[in-house]
């Protein structure tokens, strides 16, 4: 079966929607760049979305049909690349917003990859392990023409992993009748993974934390942290910036949360979390919900759970000196601007969290080239990256008297126009 492949006129989006709320930031990066309307226009909208309906047998005999999308923001500066989620809410809106979010990653952090993102709406945790194998297999075979290393590599994100990434992987080497690792980045370590992948995003948010002391004049050690999402992000910042010398007051998860004013021993976290797959009920702390964890006194804030975490009903309230947002649009427009009159700094999500896609480049060049490197190899290539692209939109925040965040979207939308226009439009 082949995908249909949309125009933007067969779902266009609303005043309202994610994707035009996304594009509000865009403008504003691109009003200040003075970027040629009519090229500007080009870069707004997407390049291609997928729309497939996917027939899966389910463990009773019965056939259920899922919805999945695939959308292309850019590949002017290389292969589309974005993340696939499984989730029961996931919408064509969704999944376009997400895409645009990429191509600004990538071009934030300088790799040669454009912006995409793919989900299927669905409910993972109602799926046996052999009807997720099926649903993923099918969802990769209706994309066959958009996928590939040179087209289109896709990652894990919400509720997809490495095993889900191993499907895809050999769904599309069984088609194109070869192994090809480089399809798909997140996968095992033994089917062509990267070291360091799995802990990058957390890590780069450790950086980030790094890159504010550094820039902003003070010391790491002793200063205060909390994390909303303890998952495979939050832990990994919660744990790296404790071995810094941070104190973790904080963390949550989506059951609620724990705080300790002294500071949570994070390792012992970790394997309560283990055990009872929840932050909640650990001892020598004291509860304590999502909400009051976004409005502690703390120096650093990390939303690292969900969207619209930050909203207009509590930016007022929140006294974090520095937000790292782990999560991708924690924080609405209408937040952004009451913690910016504050003087709440803001390390966005297109450079905050992008340890994940830099570490997939890596990997993606390591299965392109046959040569894999060291975790301490991943790690300080990491770092060099991160403290760069931290750099240059300090910098670009400085020469224009902006926000990080409008900042980081200058950076991005700068080197996608300067691509654009080097390169012409096809026609």
């Amino acid at each position: 079966m082949t995908p249909h492949i949309s125009a933007l006129v067969a779902d266009v989006p609303t005043e309202d929607s994610l994707y035009e709320q996304t594009m509000k930031r865009f403008d504003r990066a691109a009003e200040l760049l003075r970027i040629d309307p009519s090229l500007y226009r080009i870069i707004r909208h997407p390049q291609i979305e997928v729309t497939v309906y996917i027939p899966v047998q389910m463990d009773s005999g019965r056939f259920e049909v899922f919805v999945g999308y695939r959308v292309h923001h850019s590949t002017a500066r290389g292969p589309a690349k974005g993340g696939i989620r499984y989730a029961p809410n996931v919408t064509l809106d969704e999944v376009r917003a997400l895409a645009a979010w990429m191509t600004m990653k990538c071009a934030v952090v300088n790799i040669p990859f454009g912006g995409a993102k793919g989900g299927i709406r669905c409910n993972p945790t109602e799926l046996s392990t052999g009807e997720l194998e099926r649903l993923t297999r099918r969802y990769t075979a209706e994309l066959l023409e958009v996928l590939g290393p040179d087209k289109d590599v896709p990652a894990p994100d919400l509720n997809t992993d490495e095993q889900i990434m191993a499907w895809v992987m050999d769904t599309y080497s069984m088609h194109v009748r070869r192994t090809e690792p480089a399809v798909v980045t997140g996968k095992p370590l033994s089917i062509g993974g990267s070291r360091g992948r799995a802990e990058a995003t957390g890590r780069g948010l450790a950086i980030m934390a790094q890159m504010c002391a550094r820039t902003y004049g003070f010391d790491l050690v002793g200063r205060t942290v909390a994390v909303q999402g303890f998952g495979k992000v939050g832990s990994v910042a919660a744990s790296t910036l404790e071995s810094m010398g941070c104190k973790v007051v904080a963390v949550s998860d989506i059951h609620g949360g724990v705080y300790r004013r002294d500071g949570l021993d994070v390792r012992a976290l970790l394997e309560h979390v283990r055990r009872y797959h929840s932050v909640v009920g650990f001892r020598d702390a004291e509860p304590i919900s999502n909400a009051e964890l976004l409005e502690l006194d703390v120096d650093f804030l990390i939303p690292a759970a969900t969207e619209n975490q930050i909203t207009r009903a509590n930016a007022d309230r929140i006294r974090a000196r520095f937000i790292l947002e782990g999560a991708n649009g924690p924080t609405t427009l209408e937040a952004d601007a009451v913690l910016e009159r504050r003087g709440i700094v803001v390390v966005p999500d297109i450079l905050a969290n992008a340890g994940g896609v830099t570490v997939s480049y890596f990997e993606w060049v390591q299965n392109r080239t046959g040569l894999y490197w060291t975790e301490a190899e991943v790690y300080g290539r990491l770092q060099s990256v991160l403290e760069q692209a931290f750099q240059d939109v300090h910098q670009m925040a400085v020469q224009h008297r902006v926000s990080l965040r409008t900042a980081a979207y200058m950076v991005g939308l700068q080197r996608v126009e300067e691509v654009y226009r080097l390169r012409g439009i096809y026609a």
